[in-house]
């Protein structure tokens, strides 16, 4: 595939992934509520709107063949990254599988492991300092300040005097 054909279909399919949300996002309000605010479906509406015009205006380069991308008959993914891009790919799905079995927390330094370490080829002590401190920002960040409580699966009472502490 060359990049001027990934172009076009990724011009196409974020072009009918804007339209969808749009679509969604009008199910709510998407104008002004009186003595409210925005409705709703606002900012996804209006956000996928720009969306969609930018995806027009790649089409439109993509045909009259304007700029360096629309006309490229460059090879978009060389075969020696391919195996690396469905490898990462691979991983992401079996992390956010792992989620509700063993939760963010547990599948998350899993896959910075993974991801780090033998994707990465760095060494032990950079991989194990960042697959323990990004977790514990993120939960600190989401569970604490946010107050959004993310699916920990089976490593939940381990989460129970945590939040005794803090909420």
């Amino acid at each position: 595939m060359t990049v001027r054909t990934a172009e076009l279909l990724m011009a196409i399919l974020m072009g009918v992934f804007s339209i969808y949300l749009m679509v969604k996002s009008a199910e709510l309000p998407i104008g002004w509520i009186e003595d409210e605010g925005p409705g709703g479906g606002t900012w996804p509406f209006w956000l996928s709107a720009i969306m969609l015009i930018s995806c027009v205006g790649i089409l439109y380069n993509w045909v009259r063949k304007k700029g360096s991308v629309a006309t490229s008959d460059k090879t978009y993914i060389e075969s020696h990254v391919l195996g690396d891009v469905v490898a990462v790919a691979g991983a992401l799905i079996v992390t956010v599988a792992l989620f509700s079995f063993i939760g963010i927390y547990g599948a998350l330094p899993l896959f910075l492991i993974f991801y780090i370490r033998f994707m990465g080829k760095h060494s032990w002590s950079l991989t194990a300092t960042l697959a323990v401190a990004i977790p514990v920002v993120i939960f600190y960040f989401f569970e604490i300040t946010l107050k959004i409580i993310l699916p920990k699966g089976i490593t939940e009472p381990l989460f129970l005097p945590l939040y005794k502490i803090f909420l």
